[in-house]
């Protein structure tokens, strides 16, 4: 055996040796967390499973929900979106549910549960939708200073919204003989670039109906 040879023995023989007393020390504990891994692992699995799961249900009722609605069939639906808890399609749930009740004439209850989504944890963008359809149904009862206080927050000039809630003060005003305040709202929509071409049609009948009121 060459001086070679023999230190490589040697060698593999104390690291042989190492190994066993550190086996022997901690080998417990390295079992330990490698099991802990495998367990953590096949915990993060099943519950991505379980996630989809509750997606795929959630999907499916609310889907069979939303084609009943088309159906007229209008409790059935309530129902059908009422039992759906997953977190993202809940909220299309609940502002199918709102726009429903509005549907059949429930405007109280379509109000009331559009300023509890709006005041809920949903996503922002919802929740001001919610607003928007809210301050809508008002319309025709509430003064333009009340929908402002409602909605006054969403008439920004970069705001996504700003045209309905335009839409919204003007209709108001209009309603309640404030022809000036109508004006303005309106001319705004009809002057406002990124207004849709069917908004500022129904600005310009506004103004076209105001013009008398406002000669006089």
């Amino acid at each position: 055996m060459s001086d070679e040879s023999l230190f490589r023995e040697v060698d593999e023989e104390v690291r042989a040796d190492e190994f066993k007393r550190l086996w022997q020390r901690y080998g417990n504990y390295i079992t330990a967390v490698a099991l802990g891994v495998v367990i953590a692992v096949a915990a993060f699995k099943l519950w991505q499973y379980w996630q989809v799961k509750q997606a795929e249900q959630a999907a499916e009722t609310y889907f069979a929900a939303a084609k009943l609605a088309n159906e007229d069939k209008t409790e059935d639906a309530l129902r059908g979106f009422a039992v759906v808890t997953h977190a993202g399609y809940k909220q299309l749930a609940d502002l199918r549910q709102a726009a429903l009740l509005a549907k059949t004439g429930k405007i109280a209850e379509a109000v009331k549960a559009y300023d509890s989504f709006a005041a809920s944890a949903a996503d922002a963008s919802l929740r001001d939708l919610a607003r928007i359809r809210a301050a809508y149904l008002l319309s025709d009862t509430l003064k333009p200073d009340e929908l402002i206080a409602r909605i006054g927050m969403l008439d920004q000039e970069a705001g996504s919204y700003r045209h309905a809630a335009r839409e919204i003060f003007g209709l108001s005003a209009f309603r309640t003989g404030d022809h000036s305040l109508a004006q303005r709202y309106m001319e705004a929509i009809v002057n406002d670039a990124e207004a849709t071409p069917s908004m500022k049609k129904r600005a310009r009948i506004v103004l076209q109906l105001l013009e008398p009121k406002l000669a006089k």
